[in-house]
């Protein structure tokens, strides 16, 4: 059986590992299988590792971590020769350090690039020949061939716009580009559940909705992930530990949002109010304008 004829059975494993992303992993697994590069676009949060991660566990091939930013040079991202070593033995072979773009080249595996337009754009043209040709020129190393299995595929927040480049058209002409959004409530709760192992249904509902509502809000111009909605209902959890009075529910769900979410949501650059301002009145929105929700969780 070839590695084509495995796909349903690949995607069947993949897709018991991540909550309601069908589509995209279809959409992901169909690129990569034809041998493509490709770009993930999409807000944090939207389980863009997790699918990578166990795309590359079930096909047995590492994950190659790469964080982008205005550090990743060139000789960071494809290796340098040792200075010791070098005034030692001279330059060779043996005195180069690979860095991760060879390491994922040699061993066939997915070469992860995170926030990939922070990446300065010497950089991002060293994949080029990488992306085109799987293969490299390194002076005084040789040509390093990659494994078939060798793929680059990268991430970028749409939203973020602040440190970042835009992509040449010689580099986004060489990725697939797959859009990702935020899931559906059904699915966030599902994921937070998953995550928190919390048997209070309606804690979650609520720390979903409010989470959810931060990216409705006209004052915000990125709301917060599922990963705030996980860690305001663990919060609101341990608080109605220590206080013990589950009838003020309302006011510890304000405090943990307080605590959760005021620093994962970016207001828009013309807004006065603060984080907790903007918190407070999605709270009220929520809590205060329907009293049903005000039964504790």
């Amino acid at each position: 059986m070839t590695e084509l004829d495995r796909l349903p059975d690949v995607r069947e494993k993949v897709a018991a590992r991540v909550v309601g992303r069908e589509r995209e992993l279809d959409l992901l697994l169909a690129a990569v299988a034809a041998g493509r590069d490709v770009l993930l676009e999409g807000p944090p949060g939207t389980s863009k590792s997790t699918i990578l991660a166990a795309i590359t566990a079930e096909w047995d091939v590492p994950l190659v971590f790469v964080e982008g930013n205005a550090d990743l040079t060139p000789t960071r991202l494809v290796g340098h020769h040792s200075p010791a070593r070098v005034l030692r033995e001279d330059y060779s072979a043996d005195t180069f350090v690979p860095g991760p773009l060879l390491d994922a080249m040699r061993s066939g595996g997915f070469l992860y690039v995170e926030e990939f337009n922070r990446a300065p754009e010497d950089t991002l043209n060293t994949l080029l020949t990488a992306m085109a040709e799987r293969r490299i020129a390194v002076p005084r190393v040789g040509t390093v061939e990659a494994l078939p299995s060798f793929r680059v595929v990268a991430t970028m927040n749409p939203y973020d716009t602040i440190g970042t480049t835009r992509l040449s058209t010689s580099v986004s002409d060489r990725l697939c580009r797959l859009a990702i959004g935020y899931q559906d409530a059904t699915a966030e709760r599902a994921i937070v559940a998953a995550r928190t192992d919390l048997e209070q249904p309606q804690l979650i509902a609520d720390a979903v909705a409010l989470t959810r509502a931060t990216r409705e809000h006209e004052a915000i111009r990125q709301g917060s992930s599922v990963r705030g909605a996980i860690d305001l209902a663990l919060v609101v959890d341990r608080l109605t530990r220590l206080r013990g009075n589950t009838d003020a529910y309302p006011d510890l769900v304000l405090d943990g949002m307080l605590l959760a979410l005021s620093g994962r949501i970016h207001l828009d650059e013309v807004v006065e109010a603060t984080p907790e301002d903007v918190l407070r009145s999605i709270w009220e929105s929520y809590f205060v304008l329907d009293p049903a929700r005000a039964e504790p969780g």
